[in-house]
């Protein structure tokens, strides 16, 4: 009674979790609703969007809110404030495929820098200004070690993707694949720069303006805004909201990683110690924060949090009910679904996953060898020794008795009494029947059965 009132404390702070994300998106739901509504009473506005720090899924959930926004609100144009490194490339793909395909006119405004998924994000804007002193390029593929990839297809895939969206607005898509390939030469006369091979190709504002990388420079949004003849226009600032900011670091590789192994390690640690304690409360707030961020930053929907309660409540079945593995087979398949789903990448969350699984088994196996004498485990374990020191006396060898002769006081059937020596003892036959007072000789004993058969007389007496 004590494991299923644990369990059903367990359930409800999961329920709670669910229920305080469902309550965030629906939150975040109404303010877009409302700023929409605001914007479209005051008539065509201009959207200011920044897109700064790195670009990853949370700021793609962010530009997908702004862009949707804006395009309720009939607005007359969305200016992205740039400056940024990149990031991840599968990020910069959906972003750039979102301003491209925007209802709204784009214009792109680099007011520090554009570079790596940052330069493609902007290439895709129907315009590039930029402030004096900004830089646009070094668009290279690297890895998570800032290492240059030199893998033919992944090279040739982004420099295509890069030419591509060059070609939008009528750019050099050379110029694109000199900021990507580093093998790739280039004479830029116009600028009077060479780029060389082994070298990745980065553009200053003027030198961008001058190769038609940027149609204008401006120092302020308000300029860039002058320029294009909508000063007179309202502004309105998207910004991040705290859940949004949240979100972003929730959704980092190493930060869901990190989430999932104290998830997991605190969740099992439970298992081996009494009471519903920190561990467990651990574990599920790692969860909750894992599958809140995920749904706020728009990949997560309620069904990946339904499938995984069902998978705990399954594996918590699986303690009470037996079933001879199905339920925790069932129930670790649909924890597994409920995490993956909800992730943006579900082949990095299978990645972080596993390392989770691994740290989590040594975190349980250290645990476990200092608290093995508490848990759940020793209620399903006889710890009782039956030792002379408690009163019980071992049943005696009968192996002493192998090789002697007696007499069959019962008829044996095959089971019935013999007397040995001077003791009764109870034997048994191998199957024959043997008449009661015939000579029998016993031949194994094996714990407390004793073995005989009939004694044949010699022939010669």
């Amino acid at each position: 009674m004590r494991q299923w009132r644990k369990a059903a404390a367990f359930l409800s702070l999961l329920a709670v979790m669910a229920g305080l994300a469902s309550y965030g998106g629906a939150g975040l739901l109404r303010a877009e609703t409302a700023r929409a509504e605001q914007a479209a009473e005051a008539g065509p506005a201009v959207y200011i969007v920044p897109v700064k720090h790195t670009v990853e899924s949370g700021l793609q959930s962010f530009l997908e809110r702004a862009f949707k926004e804006a395009e309720e609100a009939k607005a007359e144009r969305i200016v992205l404030v740039m400056n940024t490194f990149g990031g991840a490339v599968t990020s910069a793909e959906e972003i750039g495929e979102l301003v491209r395909k925007s209802s709204v006119p784009t214009t792109a405004f680099i007011e520090g820098k554009a570079v790596s998924a940052g330069t493609y994000i902007a290439l895709n804007a129907d315009q590039i200004v930029m402030e004096p002193g900004s830089t646009i390029g070094a668009a290279a593929v690297v890895n998570g070690s800032g290492d240059l990839i030199d893998n033919p297809k992944t090279v040739s895939f982004w420099t295509q993707t890069m030419m591509e969206a060059a070609k939008l607005n009528g750019r050099d898509p050379a110029i694109a694949a000199a900021m990507v390939n580093p093998d790739t030469a280039l004479e830029l006369d116009s600028i009077g720069k060479s780029k060389k091979a082994g070298e990745i190709l980065t553009l200053s504002a003027d030198e961008a303006a001058k190769t038609g990388y940027a149609e204008h420079i401006a120092g302020s949004v308000d300029e860039t805004l002058q320029w294009l003849g909508l000063e007179g226009r309202q502004q309105i600032v998207m910004e991040l909201s705290p859940a949004e900011q949240l979100a972003r670091y929730l959704v980092n590789p190493y930060v869901m990683t990190v989430l999932l192994i104290l998830g997991i390690a605190g969740i099992m640690m439970e298992l081996f110690v009494p009471g519903f304690g920190v561990p467990g409360i651990i574990g599920v707030l790692a969860f909750g924060l894992y599958f809140f961020g995920h749904y706020v930053a728009g990949f997560a929907g309620m069904e990946s949090v339904a499938l995984f309660v069902l998978g705990l409540v399954m594996l918590l079945l699986e303690i009470f009910v037996p079933s001879f593995g199905v339920l925790g087979i069932l129930g670790s398949v649909s924890l597994i679904a409920g995490v993956l789903t909800a992730a943006s990448d579900p082949w990095t969350a299978l990645v972080s996953l596993a390392v989770a699984l691994l740290v989590s088994a040594a975190i349980l196996a250290v645990s476990f060898k200092k608290y093995k004498h508490r848990g759940i485990w020793n209620k399903f374990i006889l710890r009782d020794k039956l030792s002379t020191e408690e009163g019980y006396v071992p049943a005696e060898a009968k192996t002493s008795l192998i090789g002697l002769e007696g007499v069959a006081l019962t008829a044996l059937r095959p089971a019935g009494t013999a007397l040995i020596g001077d003791k009764r003892v109870d034997v048994v036959t191998s199957g024959s029947y043997i008449e009661q007072g015939a000579l029998i000789v016993v031949t194994k004993a094996e714990g407390t059965w004793v073995f005989v058969e009939e004694k044949k007389k010699n022939i010669s007496s």
